[in-house]
């Protein structure tokens, strides 16, 4: 209003407020304007209304799909275990894991089985999608990270641990169709309710070095029900392990 040259008396006339309105907006900084009034005060000013009302950006950014990302890793490995053990845990309805191999979450979660086995009695949907660990793509894959733990070894672990779920009723799993592998190579989504963590698999990394993306569901058709649809359409074409 100094850089302006233009007092609360003004400046209520031009956006067209009480002059106490605007003195409540200067002695209260938790307080915030209409839109409308907003967008006139700030052209008025001859400043951006993201200046004088910072707060109201931040509040928009954490409603509706816009503010469905929770979190961010460059890496997956950055996550910690304890986040995908809080997810596991306060699901109640859908475990769906939909990685490639899925072969980290038997590490870096103790005693998995036992777990998902229990998930599974309390009612709780418990599904895997994993690559086909014969298939072309899978083939092309260890090519291309050339590392020593390949990824039909990876897919293989999981196989092994999930024979031992074999028969629990409300667990499945299924090797996604060949015409999907390479859809499914590339982006893992994991869902555990309204929470999934996807995972973008970069170019030759493997997925700990590719980066996370934590979404939490807010409204329909947002970034969280975007990768549900993409990994429940990988399913659908499916085939039972």
């Amino acid at each position: 209003m100094a850089d302006a040259g233009v007092s609360a008396r003004q400046l209520a006339l031009r956006v067209g407020v009480t002059g106490k309105t605007v003195e409540r907006w200067l002695a209260d900084d938790a307080l915030i304007p209409h839109a409308r009034n907003r967008e006139d005060t700030a052209a008025a000013l001859g400043v951006e209304a993201e200046m004088l009302w910072p707060k109201a950006v931040r509040n928009k950014a954490g409603t509706g799909t816009d503010g469905e990302l929770v979190r961010s890793y460059p890496y997956r490995s950055a996550c910690p275990s304890s986040v995908w053990g809080e997810r596991v845990a306060a699901a109640s309805e859908h475990i769906f894991l939909a990685g490639y191999t899925n072969y980290f979450l038997w590490l870096e979660q103790p005693a998995f089985v036992e777990t998902l086995r229990r998930k599974a009695d309390e009612g709780c949907r418990v599904r895997f999608l994993l690559g086909d660990p014969e298939g072309e793509v899978t083939r092309e894959r260890e090519r291309i990270e050339d590392v020593a733990l390949s990824v039909s070894t990876r897919i293989r672990i999981s196989l092994e641990h999930l024979a031992k779920l074999s028969g629990t009723p409300g667990v499945e799993a299924r090797f996604s169709d060949a015409v999907d592998a390479m859809n499914h190579v590339s982006l893992s989504v994991f869902r555990f309710d309204a929470d999934a963590l996807v995972t973008p698999h970069l170019a030759r990394l493997v997925g700990h070095d590719s980066p996370l993306l934590h979404f939490r569901r807010r409204a329909d058709g947002g970034m969280f029900d975007r990768f549900a649809e993409h990994a429940e359409e990988l399913w659908g074409r499916g085939r039972a392990v």
